[in-house]
């Protein structure tokens, strides 16, 4: 099989205008970084399908000025009796690079194709290949692209009007646990576990919690409707005595019943003494509150829709 090392791996996005911010957040949470274009370059392996942000990955196999280059390069893959397919991936506007047209694009497939000393399949290939023109260069490697895993989980048996969307709980999910190796978490206010799906679908290590017996019911059913496992009690934040990495906490509310100022302090004052992060999602300030209990902001940014806004804390 192949045998060329991996250099690095190119990202390419997309958002919503409303979610610019989030996908900016969730950037940084994930690569410590954050770019204004639609790829992002880093040494980091993600999978695509994590983010509902990231389009596609390209494992960089190499990179060159011309495509005669990477033509030559191909010619030397060994792809042990694999079919192959080759995508070139600017079939819309990438960096400041405009789209390449379709005529073109397939001329660039067709040189790199030929090169490679195996069966091209052009409906299912066991290997994709893609290339990139971006910042003046060629790069060649592995395609991989991302499915939009959280769009499976729109439709749930239990469903709340106030309830975060998929594609927001799957970004904060990603902020709140980057690398989820070894890490604990908690959504101690889950509500019918919009957070918790996305989270465990993701194989992340959390539980659910909730004051509310018949949302915790919803939870459950949510959870094991998408072929999902995850433990979801019944109890109040204030009075769990467990120990957690970070904690998600979308904060309580709807429209027929305001919850104190207290209580959400209770709640913030609970979560510094579970949990060593909190990811906090308001729609009312809170900075005041998060700093009174020693948390400190790291980041943040607004959501938006419409006009309707939330804000997105992390805080350590």
């Amino acid at each position: 099989m192949l045998k060329q090392q991996v250099s690095s791996y190119l990202y390419t996005y997309a958002w919503q205008n409303d979610e610019e911010e989030l996908c900016k957040l969730e950037m940084r949470a994930l690569f410590s970084f954050d770019v204004a274009s639609n790829i992002l370059q880093s040494p980091r392996k993600i999978e695509p399908s994590r983010s509902p942000f990231i389009r596609s990955r390209l494992d960089v196999l190499y990179e060159a000025n011309e495509i005669s280059e990477i033509a030559h390069f191909a010619r030397s893959l060994d792809l042990d009796g694999a079919t192959f397919k080759v995508f070139c991936l600017n079939k819309f506007a990438i960096g400041d690079i405009e789209k390449i047209q379709q005529h073109a694009r397939q001329q660039v497939e067709r040189e790199i194709g030929l090169n490679i000393q195996a069966e091209p399949d052009l409906y299912n290939p066991e290997i994709a290949f893609g290339i990139v023109w971006h910042k003046e260069r060629w790069y060649f490697g592995y395609y991989v692209e991302g499915e939009a895993v959280w769009l499976k989980h729109q439709q749930k048996p239990e469903m709340y009007s106030t309830a975060l969307s998929t594609r927001v709980a799957r970004a904060i999910a990603n902020i709140a646990i980057p690398d989820p190796a070894s890490v604990k978490a908690i959504d101690p206010c889950c509500g019918i576990g919009t957070v918790l799906v996305e989270a465990l679908s993701m194989n992340m290590n959390i539980v659910g919690r909730d004051i509310n017996p018949l949302v915790v019911k919803g939870a459950r059913t949510n959870i094991a409707h998408f072929g999902l496992h995850g433990d979801v009690q019944k109890g109040d934040i204030t009075q769990n005595t467990d120990s957690y990495d970070v904690a998600i906490i979308d904060m309580p509310y709807n429209l027929f019943t305001h919850i104190s100022t207290d209580s959400q302090f209770a709640i913030i004052k609970a979560a510094r003494r579970i949990a060593t992060k909190v990811v906090l999602v308001t729609i009312e300030t809170m900075d005041d509150f998060v700093n009174e209990v020693g948390f400190t902001i790291i980041d943040r940014c607004v959501v938006k829709k419409g006009t309707f806004e939330r804000q997105v804390l992390v805080c350590e």
